[in-house]
């Protein structure tokens, strides 16, 4: 019997959001039992929340976006794989923008800023994800696709296919607790090609990116060090984790090919919409 957990303390953490460039103030704050994480706009009259929940995703382009009640959140996969890696199954996260702060383009900031509030066990029980079947999302035009099966623990193992040379083929296969997520996973942070950045900005995305959050990638070469030789595969697994966490704290195996934020989301819709009633 596991019980569920939520953060002794709040904490708070100041940036800028990935995508909107704006600065944000992000605070996470310990929630009751049976909450779940929820985003709370601060800077909305009645601070709206929305709940980090599988139903509520609304779009997956370049992040993930849960809305709820004509209010929004994006950007939160990063977010919430740390909150996964800790498994927390209960917090608040109070936001005066619409996006979380990028911090350092990965979850190492809110790994440790979780790690710092601590976290404290609760007097019920948790309702824990156990996968008992295989499910799987495929797209059938590009053959990429998502699964998870059962497994006793909670394991990634991923491909990532990137057609550039300096790329390339990249495989990583983590056994994912609390010490492996902080120090093979944590750190891997977003990726972009150079060519096409100027074209995100003219969308109106990644308005909020540079060398410190970012790996950045042209022709010849990296325009910045990489904290490991596959970076992009670990990121994509810290992705995958995070945006499975919107159907709850997954025990089971995740299998991906190539696989983003609209598959992953579209998988955690799926293990959501079958335990709903469990």
């Amino acid at each position: 019997m596991q019980k569920q957990r939520t953060l002794k303390t709040e904490i708070s953490y100041t940036g800028i959001g990935l995508h909107s460039g704006r600065e944000v103030h992000a605070t996470l704050k310990p929630a009751p039992e049976d909450t779940g994480i929820v985003f709370v706009r601060t800077d909305l009259p009645g601070a709206p929340q929305i709940h980090a929940k599988a139903e509520n995703v609304t779009s997956t382009l370049r992040a993930t976006t849960v809305e709820e009640d004509g209010h929004k959140v994006f950007t939160i996969e990063h977010l919430m794989s740390a909150f996964h890696a800790h498994r927390i199954d209960n917090a608040y996260v109070e936001l005066d923008s619409e996006e979380p702060p990028v911090a350092d383009g990965a979850s190492l900031v809110f790994f440790e800023l979780m790690a710092k509030a601590g976290i404290a066990e609760q007097a019920k029980e948790r309702k824990e994800i156990v996968i008992d079947k295989v499910y799987r999302i495929d797209d059938e035009k590009t053959g990429r696709f998502v699964m998870v099966l059962p497994y006793d623990g909670f394991r990634v193992s991923f491909t990532s296919l990137n057609p550039h040379k300096l790329i390339g083929v990249q495989y990583e296969d983590f056994h994912i607790d609390e010490a492996v997520y902080h120090k093979e996973i944590a750190p891997a942070r977003t990726i972009a090609y150079e060519k096409e950045i100027q074209a995100l900005r003219e969308m109106g995305l990644g308005l909020g990116g540079s060398l410190e959050n970012v790996i950045v990638y042209n022709d010849e070469g990296w325009l910045n060090p990489l904290h490991f030789e596959d970076e992009l595969v670990r990121h994509k697994i810290l992705d995958v984790i995070g945006d499975l966490r919107l159907a709850g704290i997954i025990r089971g195996h995740v299998i991906a090919a190539a696989s983003g934020h609209a598959l992953n989301t579209q998988l955690a819709k799926k293990i959501a919409a079958a335990y709903a009633n469990r």
